[in-house]
């Protein structure tokens, strides 16, 4: 069953640029949309998810500029660790901008091409979109309500549309590159690699028409944070 072309958000780096990276190689296509391009030599959209109007528009034109889209993978994420007293507001909203209203906005740009299509979304949560943490007030919002966003679209456009909730759990990213030392996981930390986590999201996307897998938890086997 051929993967067709699939657009990934966060695809320059981390799971994004794994999930891209997997879907060549299993022979699909993928367009990396991302605010730098691709170290790859993928197709790819330079797009900021918290221009939000922009990046729909980024959207549309590439799935009319392809013919279409089977796919769309939304691993684009961010954080602002602190105390809700501590983040400055700018950078708290823009964890929601990115992780929630970013993964919505791409979503609903694609759509009628993946309707037309019967093709399918994988949003990416967290094991933080299920389970409250300390200092991570931003990313929680928004985790949780792309677990919210993705159960209700799974429920308003089933037989139409196929998708997948990921829930991963920490990865061997430069997501934690940037944070304070208090915030970033130990050097011991039993983290999964995101080439593994890629290959689950490839698995969701070539399940045949009708069969779903509505959700993947998938960490390491001591995650901390699960369940």
């Amino acid at each position: 069953m051929s993967l067709g072309t699939v657009l990934v958000t966060g695809g320059a780096s981390g799971l994004g640029a794994a999930v891209a990276a997997e879907v060549a190689a299993e022979g699909g296509t993928p367009i990396v949309l991302d605010r730098v391009p691709p170290e790859a030599d993928h197709d790819h959209v330079v797009a900021d998810l918290t221009r939000l109007r922009e990046a729909e528009d980024s959207v549309r034109a590439t799935a009319e500029r392809v013919g279409g889209l089977d796919a769309v993978v939304t691993c684009a994420g961010t954080d602002a660790c602190g105390r809700l007293e501590d983040v400055d507001a700018d950078d708290w909203e823009r964890v929601v901008q990115v992780n929630l209203l970013g993964t919505v906005a791409v979503v609903r740009a694609a759509l009628p091409s993946l309707l037309e299509r019967r093709g399918r979304v994988v949003t990416v949560a967290s094991t933080l979109g299920l389970r409250a943490l300390s200092d991570a007030t931003a990313y929680c919002a928004s985790k949780f309500g792309v677990v919210g966003f993705t159960r209700a679209l799974a429920v308003e456009t089933q037989g139409r549309l196929g998708v997948t909730m990921l829930v991963p759990g920490g990865m061997h990213t430069h997501f934690f590159d940037d944070r304070d030392e208090q915030y970033k996981p130990p050097p011991d930390a039993k983290l999964n690699q995101p080439a593994d986590v890629a290959r689950t999201v490839v698995f969701a996307l070539r399940q045949p028409p009708g069969c779903e897998v509505r959700e993947l938890v998938v960490t390491p086997s001591v995650e901390g944070s699960w369940p």
